[in-house]
């Protein structure tokens, strides 16, 4: 007796039909599921596969899931006000750490580095 196997059918798909997916997907309002349900697509990276080839968007091939941020000006805008974040934090410890040494030592820390600053910068004599 011979036992047959059966082996997933591959379809392929015109590059139309999925640029058509692609599209439909980067409008919005689809998820990739739904539309690998509505058009019967087999494989569960197909229609991602597709964006990266065929999309307008951004689709990095490692780091956070989901959908990509429609405008890449957004996502360096949400980048740059974090290093700005970052950057006001590290001035409240520097001037923390300005104030305390300070008071211990009882000298004006910013005077004498301004003074030792401008001395360097001045112009050396021949």
């Amino acid at each position: 007796m011979k036992v047959k196997i059966a082996f997933p059918r591959v379809r392929k798909y015109s590059e139309a039909f999925k640029r058509q997916v692609v599209g439909e997907y980067e409008r919005g309002g689809v998820t990739r599921d739904a539309l690998m349900e509505k058009y019967h697509i087999g494989g569960h990276s197909a229609v991602l596969l597709w964006c990266r080839k065929y999309g307008r968007l951004s689709y990095p091939t490692t780091g956070v899931p989901g959908r990509p941020m429609k405008d890449p000006q957004k996502n360096k805008i949400r980048m740059l006000e974090h290093e700005l974040k970052e950057a006001k934090e590290k001035l409240r410890v520097y001037e923390k750490l300005i104030e305390v040494t300070n008071r211990e030592l009882g000298i004006d820390i910013q005077k004498k580095i301004a003074t030792k600053l401008s001395r360097n910068w001045q112009p050396k004599a021949r």
